[in-house]
């Protein structure tokens, strides 16, 4: 990891309040994901996110607004985040996601081949144009007519609308855990720097 957790004590007031905040509502959402270090700092994206507030505080507002207005189906919804990081390579991301997507109910197989990029067998419709629409975004192409028009038809416009700010929201964490180099906790030494 390239910055370094920052323990809550070190934080002032309102990146304190920040912090509590997340900590508390992430262990109330996944509590199988590690999110805070022996430090009580939080891990994940997080620590970035502290770190440069003026953009990681508007970060988890986005992060946040897309699962306060989330009508799409749990396992919907987790199909195209597991997508997003296994085109990404972003691991903390695939470690957290793996197992929300076991928790509302996504296969093991199901799960092992969308982290290792794949189009798993026995997805509903839904589910499959949840995972064609983030792999032609995550690949930086313009997304099919077919394929908008075939969500459109099962998603709704605003299902799609959902699902386009919900990719995006997680290609932003992606880029921020690739960048700082963010491990899953207990796999990897921590390097950081402070």
């Amino acid at each position: 990891m390239r910055i370094r957790p920052i323990p809550p004590d070190e934080l002032d007031p309102p990146l304190r309040e920040v912090h509590d905040g997340i900590a508390g509502l992430v262990t109330e959402e996944q509590g199988r994901v590690v999110i805070l270090d022996d430090d009580g700092a939080l891990v994940g994206p997080f620590a970035a996110m502290l770190h440069f507030p003026a953009f990681g505080v508007p970060a988890l507002f986005l992060q946040r607004a897309v699962a306060a207005e989330a009508h799409l189906d749990p396992v919907v919804r987790e199909v195209a985040i597991l997508t997003v990081g296994a085109a990404y390579g972003a691991r903390y991301l695939l470690y957290a996601h793996e197992q929300t997507a076991d928790e509302v109910g996504l296969a093991a197989a199901q799960i092992a081949t969308l982290a290792a990029g794949g189009r798993p067998f026995g997805l509903s419709d839904e589910q499959a144009v949840a995972h064609d629409v983030a792999k032609a975004l995550t690949s930086g192409r313009i997304l099919p007519d077919s394929t908008y028009d075939r969500a459109t038809q099962l998603l709704g416009p605003d299902g799609v609308g959902e699902l386009v700010f919900l990719i995006g929201s997680y290609c932003l964490i992606a880029m921020v855990l690739n960048c700082f180099d963010v491990p899953v906790p207990g796999r990897e030494p921590s390097t950081a720097q402070p």
